[in-house]
């Protein structure tokens, strides 16, 4: 038999917004008690469908996200909203606070919205981000949107994370070139054309469709829509929610596998973080700041320094 479990995991399996908000605080924080309750609430993960909104700044990122959470709401789902955005200098917490652009759903008690900080982390994402989804999930939310924070090409990571991504791009902001790279065109299951009611719109989708005749499709397999949306005013997330239904449909019996990847790199990402405060617990003190100073002084290559001090901590 397990240990029981506390108020927090207990309201998280309620889905009680206070205990889900105080859960995802202690996951953040990196703290043991929110590292236990990850563990203590794996078991009730799984059921969510994780949609990953990914693109360069000022797309429209978030108001997609706005209305893609009211189309879920049409058909009655529970929907949890985690948004990657900058780290504050001063603070370390989120500069933007998509909850404040969102807020329409403030009152909706089936709707968790949640903005994270990077925190220095790379590729979009926030390092928590899969343990705060995971723990949406728990929660009984039916869908978990993850919107990155808008950094261009390195946000490649929101694949590894989310079961369908969606890559955000808009006319006039140089998407044109944006979209010929070959790290938002390999990530992407659907393109969105936002703010298609500006010129360049159709030039845009255009330049995407052309890159995309250039990628060998096997017979059968999913070939990414372009699709056209305004997201002020809702024009064409219809289509796109289909679109995602579609996509959900089609890839129902690999699920499994995308999953499996999305743990074995989460598992990988753990044990480098958790090896790493295990270097810093065993060597002396100062010892990884001296190493980077004998690399910066060219005296050891930096594959040697690692290799020392690798084996030099499981020498203890």
């Amino acid at each position: 038999m397990g240990q029981p479990l506390d108020p927090i995991a207990r309201g998280v399996l309620a889905g009680d917004p206070r205990a889900l908000a105080r859960a995802i605080s202690l996951v953040e924080d990196d703290t043991p008690a929110g590292v236990d309750l990850v563990r203590r609430l794996h078991a009730n993960t799984g059921r969510a469908y994780l949609i990953g909104v990914t693109g360069p700044p000022g797309a429209g990122k978030s108001t997609l996200v706005d209305r893609l959470t009211i189309e879920a709401r049409g058909e009655n789902l529970q929907v949890g909203v985690v948004a990657v955005d900058p780290t504050s200098p001063f603070t370390g917490g989120a500069v933007l606070g998509d909850r404040v652009r969102m807020g329409r759903h403030a009152g909706d008690a089936a709707v968790f919205i949640r903005s994270m900080a990077t925190r220095g982390h790379l590729g979009g994402l926030a390092r928590a981000t899969g343990d705060v989804a995971a723990l949406l999930d728990a929660a009984g939310k039916d869908i978990v949107i993850i919107e990155t924070v808008g950094v261009g090409q390195d946000e490649v990571e929101i694949v590894r994370t989310a079961d369908v991504s969606i890559v955000v791009l808009v006319p006039g902001a140089g998407d044109e070139i944006q979209a010929l790279k070959a790290g938002i065109m390999e990530i992407a299951d659907i393109f969105v054309v936002n703010k298609a009611d500006r010129d360049g719109a159709d030039q845009l989708a255009q330049a995407i469709a052309a890159n995309l005749a250039l990628q060998t499709y096997a017979p059968g397999t999913w070939r990414p829509p372009i699709l056209k949306t305004v997201a002020t005013t809702g024009d064409g997330v219809p289509e796109l929610w289909a679109s995602i239904g579609q996509f959900r449909a089609r890839h129902a019996s690999a699920a499994a596998g995308r999953r499996r990847v999305r743990d074995e790199h989460r598992l990988r990402e753990l044990i480098g973080h958790q090896f790493l405060q295990h270097l810093e617990r065993v060597l002396p003190p100062g010892e990884l700041a001296r190493a980077v100073d004998r690399i910066a002084a060219c005296e050891i290559d930096p594959y040697s320094a690692a290799a020392e001090l690798i084996e030099r901590s499981t020498a203890r």
